[in-house]
């Protein structure tokens, strides 16, 4: 959220799939999807040689450069510290059955 109360999204080119039993919707919670998303949006994985610190420090510039998209300066290793906010669609929500309004722990 910026100082002025707009939220910018940052990331939504994303995802994952699961299987399990016909009802695992009613099996999923809330937390269970953020926990994953955390997981899924990144820093990825090391490869070719590249350690962690390499892909975190990728992945936060690349956040930068997103919020750069947008006409704001942001440097990645504040951006970092900065809480992030996991959002997810009311279809999402409703597929759970949990009211979009509900809170979800960061």
């Amino acid at each position: 959220m910026l100082d002025d109360g707009r939220r910018v999204l940052l990331m939504d080119d994303r995802g994952w799939s699961e299987s399990g039993p016909p009802n695992i919707w009613v099996q999923t919670s809330v937390q269970d999807i953020v926990d994953t998303t955390r997981a899924v949006v990144g820093p990825d994985e090391p490869f070719g040689g590249r350690s962690h610190q390499d892909m975190e420090a990728d992945h936060w510039a690349q956040l930068a450069g997103v919020l750069g998209g947008h006409g704001i300066a942001a440097d990645a290793r504040d951006l970092k510290r900065l809480p992030h906010d996991v959002v997810l669609s009311e279809r999402l929500l409703a597929r759970v059955g949990h009211d979009p309004n509900d809170a979800v722990q960061p």
